[in-house]
């Protein structure tokens, strides 16, 4: 059955569908929230929430990576971000909350123009090992050719290569291109690559090797690549798409399961419910997080898109605060907007509709009912 729709007589177009567009519907049994089960296994590594913060600088600095780590989720770095291009960034952080509004592209352009430092990335990713939590760190598909070997040799757990496009085949005729499988191949640390938003290019990047794939364009909140480029992947349809690939891939290579985390647009904790129930493995939170009273951000949110040197298409959101990091994955509420404990809802939402994992979850049935959230 096709879901083509006629845009004019030359062109049609797929129909496809936001979080904002389904919901999850209960089923015949229910259960107790305390009996369900939110963790997960990447490679090696026992995750207890399904969480990876994004690597953005107004939410991940190594005071952070190490808290969510304590809390039970996996905090990625920016090593492309002010942490490894300053020795304190600190004041710059400080500075970019305080931008006047019409000032904050231009500013933020040149804070990020300073170069990335390699002692730096070995020094931030260390003080995240000592603190005994799992180390993860991403870089750019345009910077992992300069700097993957000092990652690796300063010991990451999980090698993240995000940027908002990913594709197993980069072509480029003025620069050789980063080869994704022979470098995942010969790499002895589990890499997590995207974005992808479609079944095609998500069944690529699984056959390079990757261990998991992030699906969407990340920084959803933060992002003007609709405006800018005209490209927007709504994010329902992105990951059931992509958890299809997943399915398909598994039988194509014999067992291998490649694990899908929806990156952008899980602002609030029905995003989170949702996002699993479409086929996600786990999030990839933003926004959600830089809302916390100890996010580098104070209140403001943004992604590397935003200081671009020739065309941003991000730009610097402001978010608010809402409460702790504690507060926001695991409670308790203390409003109803779906902004503090994202862990809870997503515990009772699959309690009420009787599933206890994630994997179970993934099966809930939904329906199409868009609705405007707040």
């Amino acid at each position: 059955m096709s879901n083509e729709i006629e845009i004019g007589r030359g062109k049609r177009g797929r129909r496809a569908y936001s979080f904002d567009d389904i919901a999850v519907v209960p089923s015949r049994r229910t259960r107790d929230p305390e009996d369900v089960s939110v963790g997960w296994q990447i490679d090696a590594y026992y995750v207890e929430l399904p969480v990876l913060a994004a690597p953005m600088d107004s939410v991940m600095s190594p005071a952070t990576a190490i808290q969510l780590g304590e809390l039970g989720g996996i905090g990625v770095l920016d090593l492309e971000g002010l942490w490894t291009r300053y020795e304190d960034p600190e004041p710059f952080l400080e500075e970019v909350a305080e931008l006047p509004a019409p000032n904050a592209t231009a500013r933020m352009q040149e804070l990020y123009a300073s170069p990335v430092i390699p002692e730096l990335i070995t020094e931030r990713l260390k003080e995240i090992r000592r603190a005994g939590v799992t180390v993860a760190g991403a870089l750019s598909p345009q910077r992992t050719q300069e700097h993957w070997r000092t990652v690796v040799d300063a010991g990451v757990d999980l090698f993240v290569i995000r940027g908002t496009t990913v594709s197993a085949e980069h072509v480029s005729t003025h620069a050789e291109p980063l080869n994704l499988k022979r470098f995942i191949y010969e790499l002895d640390v589990p890499v997590i690559v995207g974005g992808a938003s479609t079944y095609t290019a998500a069944l690529h990047l699984m056959r390079t090797g990757a261990a998991g794939v992030l699906v969407g364009f990340g920084g959803g909140a933060a992002h003007t690549t609709r405006v800018t480029l005209g490209i927007h992947a709504p994010m329902a349809s992105a990951v059931a798409d992509v958890a299809a690939a997943r399915r398909d891939y598994l039988d194509e290579s014999g067992g291998r399961y490649v694990h899908v985390i929806a990156d952008g647009g899980v602002g609030r904790s029905g995003d989170l419910v949702k996002a699993v129930a479409c086929g996600a493995d786990a999030v990839m939170l933003g926004a959600a997080l830089a809302r916390a009273e100890e996010a580098p951000g104070q209140g403001w949110h943004w992604g590397s898109e935003a200081h671009h040197p020739q065309l941003p298409r991000g730009e610097r959101v402001r978010v608010g605060t809402v409460g702790t990091m504690e507060q926001i994955l695991l409670g308790p509420g203390t409003q109803a907007d779906g902004t503090l404990n994202l862990i809870g809802a997503l515990r009772r939402a699959m309690a009420t509709t009787g599933y206890s994992d994630l994997k179970e979850f993934q099966r809930v049935e939904v329906v199409v009912s868009p609705y405007s959230p707040r």
